[in-house]
């Protein structure tokens, strides 16, 4: 008897997400089909639409677990330990400065290879 009030859900929440689908493509057909009515109206029209479907949506299964995945999602990152000010600088003066040394060296590797391919070729003097 449970698994039957499983599939039953899972049937519902088929048919809310087939209505979300149907609702926003009706929503971008509405928006163009009024192309009289003022831009404003359109789009707010349009994201009434796109909340409504979101509603709807968050009230399946899936939506329910996307919504805590993002609720955990938040906690998590309150708990990052953020770098300071002065931590930021410092490594991204590190980066600046070892890209400009890698910069240089292949640089110099570029010009030693390219002056030994003439002198082999005979090109150069």
């Amino acid at each position: 008897m449970n698994t039957q009030a499983e599939q039953s859900a899972s049937v519902i929440d088929i048919v809310k997400q087939l209505a979300s689908i149907v609702s926003v493509v009706a929503g971008v057909a509405a928006f163009y089909y009024f192309s009289e009515i003022q831009l404003l109206y359109r789009v707010l029209g349009l994201i009434g639409v796109l909340l409504a479907v979101v509603a709807m949506l968050l009230t399946t299964a899936m939506g329910r677990s996307v919504w805590s995945f993002v609720i955990e999602s938040r906690q998590e990152v309150r708990k990052v330990v953020w770098p300071t000010r002065d931590e930021t600088m410092r490594t991204t003066l590190m980066v600046l400065a070892m890209v400009s040394v890698v910069g240089i060296v292949l640089w110099a590797l570029d010009l030693l290879l390219y002056s030994g391919v003439r002198y082999l070729t005979g090109q150069g003097g």
